[in-house]
């Protein structure tokens, strides 16, 4: 910077007393320091009268002009041999380029030497009249730390003033030995003239710069940037992130792509990390941060890595009422259902089979990127049971196995480990009629049974007790044919047919001839043309009756539990059925 050649234009600030080498007086017998002498006494003349002039009026502010800007201050030519500095923060997010020029105000010079700036009108008091505007105003005032006295500082503010602890912006007592005959800026917080008590507060300056700095940052912000900060505080849910004066939230499920428990497993107090910011919210003001979004997502590649069908090993992570979760690699978890936990037994906790931290081996049951889920079999990675039973599961074929469960309509067999059948209660006997199948079975009886129906895809198994029990049926069907004549007992009648009783647990079915009236009606009907055999049959049958001389009897209409003789129309022993007529 070049030295100040017009004293008018001169910029002392007037709490910056001249250099002590600038004040020393040239040795008398040179007369070119006497001339340097009475410049210097022209000078200070001068200072004095602009002092003077800017007390009364309170307060001077300088024009500035930026130089450069770095990422936390401003550095400002004002027409000094040494820049000033003026803090980022206090510019309240404005922008500012070198070459632009604003009034700033000198506050003092800080420890590398360059004056310290600010935007503010800071007056230096020099009256009761100055404080009680600037208390009224609640302007920021300068004042000088003159020591520290009990509960504080005291501070020259034009008169003595105090300022609390609690108030100075220190944290502790040797910072406020540190503040000692600086130059500092606050605000009155309390004045009583006729008492001349004077109490005032730094700290809240201190809050309102912080709090301009933080909005600034905030609004710097971008979604989707790459930013440093520092590990502040953890909590349970995650962790408090300082990127520059404003904090960012580390959400626990966006630390890793791996799932985190704990986040203080991952990250300590002080650490320096780099995260990405996933979202500003401007009303809330708040940040969301994210660290496993810096890294490849493992789910990228998972349905090329994982098929459906192959065996995989993995750790149990978590166990919940619905299943439990298997970390394949890191980032990487499937679910085991429930139902996909035993073939042998219905589970009804997933924690009765897997605990966390085991080592488990299952079967991929299907594969989504998208929804980022992985289906997982236990069971399956035993075996299937119902694979390898098939061969002994053809239809005709006898099983043995003991009976597990039984309800009221069946009974349930257990063939081999994971495969049930179940003998429905009208496959029990073919002796007498079953009302629940606990007359018969019981819980833990092993007994034989053959195979009606096997559905391997339903895992569905039909079986029967009576078809391996030699019965008065087939006896019955050995001793009779088609033709013969035999007695039974009408158990249902219905139109057209019966259902008849040849012996205990021998039924058939009986064919009902329709009535005479039925016929005629039948003969006469049909297109509007008569059919002639069946009218024939008739009359001829009519002309006999009444040449016998005497009227024949009607048959009698079969009724429930009427006995009576029917001749065998059909014999099959394969459907073990029976069709009768009445003789």
């Amino acid at each position: 910077m070049s030295e100040i050649k017009d004293p008018e234009d001169s910029q002392i600030p007037e709490h910056q007393p001249p250099n002590a080498d600038e004040a020393e007086t040239p040795p008398a017998e040179s007369p070119d320091s006497r001339e340097d002498s009475e410049s210097f006494r022209v000078l200070l003349a001068q200072y004095e009268h602009s002092h003077a002039r800017s007390s009364e009026e309170g307060v001077r502010q300088i024009q500035g002009t930026v130089i450069s800007i770095s990422a936390e201050q401003v550095f400002i030519d004002i027409g000094f041999k040494i820049e000033g500095v003026l803090p980022l923060a206090s510019l309240g997010g404005e922008a500012v380029k070198p070459g632009d020029t604003f009034p700033v105000t000198v506050k003092g010079r800080n420890e590398e030497g360059y004056y310290q700036l600010s935007r503010l009108k800071v007056a230096q008091p020099v009256d009761w009249a100055s404080l009680e505007r600037a208390f009224a105003q609640q302007e920021a005032i300068l004042g000088t730390v003159t020591g520290v006295v009990k509960g504080g500082l005291s501070v020259d503010v034009g008169v003595r003033a105090f300022l609390p602890a609690s108030r100075s912006g220190t944290r502790d007592a040797a910072e406020m030995e540190k503040l000692v005959g600086q130059e500092i800026r606050c605000r009155i917080l309390k004045l009583e003239a006729t008492e001349e008590d004077v109490v005032l507060d730094r700290r809240v300056l201190a809050e309102e710069e912080e709090r301009a700095r933080r909005e600034r940052r905030f609004s710097e912000v971008r979604e989707g940037e790459t930013v440093q900060g520092e590990v502040r505080s953890i909590t349970g849910y995650g962790a408090f992130v300082d990127i520059g004066g404003v904090d960012g939230l580390l959400h626990v499920g966006d630390m890793a792509w791996a799932h985190v428990n704990n986040p203080a497993d991952l990250l300590t107090v002080g650490q320096r990390i780099e995260a990405k910011v996933l979202k500003v919210d401007q009303e809330k003001h708040r940040i969301s941060l994210g660290l496993k979004q810096l890294q490849p997502d493992p789910w990228a590649a998972a349905e090329e890595k994982y098929k459906t069908g192959e065996r995989v090993r993995g750790v149990v992570t978590r166990v919940l009422d619905f299943g439990a979760f298997v970390e394949l690699e890191p980032g990487i978890e499937g679910l085991i259902h429930l139902s996909e936990m035993s073939w042998t037994r219905k589970v009804r906790k997933p924690s009765d089979v897997v605990k966390p931290g085991d080592t488990v081996e299952a079967v991929i049951l299907a594969v989504n990127s998208g929804e980022r889920r992985l289906s997982l079999g236990l069971k399956q990675a035993l075996g299937d049971p119902w694979a390898a039973s098939a061969a002994q599961l053809l239809p005709g074929s006898v099983i043995e196995g003991p009976i597990t469960s039984l309800t009221k309509f069946g009974a349930f067999v257990q063939i081999a480990e994971g495969v049930e059948g179940m003998i429905h209660i009208s496959e029990m006997s073919a002796e007498k009629h079953i009302h629940h199948p606990q007359e018969i079975f019981k819980v833990g009886q092993t007994i034989r049974a053959q195979v009606l129906e096997a559905d391997l895809a339903k895992r569905q198994l039909r079986l029967s007790v009576k078809k391996l029990v030699p019965v008065s049926l087939d006896e019955y069907f050995a001793e009779h044919h088609e033709g013969e004549t035999v007695s039974g007992r009408a158990l249902e009648v219905a139109e057209g047919s019966a259902r008849v009783e040849l012996g205990e647990g021998i039924e058939a079915s009986c064919r009902l001839a329709a009535a005479p009236e039925a016929k005629e009606k039948e003969a006469s009907s049909g297109s509007g043309k008569a059919n002639l055999s069946a009218l024939t049959s008739m009359l001829q049958a009519r002309w006999k009756g009444s040449s016998a001389g005497t009227a024949a009897a009607k048959p009698e209409p079969l009724h429930p539990g009427q006995i009576r003789s029917f001749r065998i129309v059909k014999l099959d022993p394969g459907t073990k059925k029976i069709e009768l007529e009445l003789a």
